[in-house]
């Protein structure tokens, strides 16, 4: 089976040797950028599977290349950044990040997480293949992974499709974030559960393709999520 492909995009020298060299141990194939129009060149080239993506970088920081690689990209990414502030995580939570480590940081922590993303992006089975509501107009095609409302195609992350199934595989159950987490992220996610709103919110904008339709996640006030029955 060919190794998962990790970019390290880092300015740091000393830290980018010490990442690469943990990953290479456990197997992964790993490239490396130092900037941001250096970081989407490496993409393009390498065609990596996850990427370890500093905020601060020169030219384009982490922030703004999250979000262009989630505009044409089903990819893993790690946020690894100085800035330990709630707001910081949440900012690159927000940006499309599947998880935010905080420096320093130890080498193996990193590689656990790496390992958890990846088992993350792997299709999980469903013992229903498409799943139809005519009162939201949407369709998911679990056995594709491709989500359609309205008759238009929603492009979704891979953990915003996981979420979206588990949630509308049960409508009108109300799932609590600690739920949303084990069945999402699972028992080896790190984080806190301010994730899964953030998550939440990134997949409510990206199904309202057109005005007037119903919103299919509710929010249940001091308790987490449910899909509309």
């Amino acid at each position: 089976m060919e190794p998962a492909r990790i970019l390290i995009v880092d300015d740091e020298a000393p830290i980018v040797e010490l990442i690469c060299a943990y990953l290479r141990q456990d197997g992964f194939a790993v490239a490396t950028a130092s900037d941001g129009l250096g970081a989407l060149e490496a993409v393009e080239r390498f065609n990596p599977d996850l990427v370890v993506l500093d905020v601060l970088l020169p030219g384009l920081d982490g922030l703004e290349i999250c979000r262009r690689l989630h505009q044409t990209r089903n990819i893993g990414i790690l946020m690894v950044s100085a800035r330990a502030e709630e707001v910081d995580r949440l900012m690159g939570l927000g940006a499309g990040a599947d998880d935010y480590l905080t420096k320093p940081f130890s080498p193996r922590e990193l590689v656990a997480r790496v390992k958890a993303i990846l088992r993350r992006l792997r299709p999980t089975p469903s013992g229903s293949d498409v799943l139809s509501f005519r009162h939201l107009a949407l369709e998911i095609d679990v056995e594709r992974r491709e989500v359609r409302r309205a008759g238009r195609n929603v492009e979704l992350t891979p953990l915003e499709f996981q979420l979206l199934r588990v949630l509308a595989a049960s409508p009108g159950r109300v799932f609590t974030r600690e739920q949303l987490l084990q069945r999402v992220w699972g028992d080896d996610f790190y984080g806190t559960d301010r994730v899964v709103d953030v998550h939440i919110g990134l997949l409510r904008r990206k199904l309202e393709v057109e005005p007037g339709l119903p919103q299919p996640i509710q929010t249940v006030r001091g308790v987490g999520y449910r899909f509309s029955a």
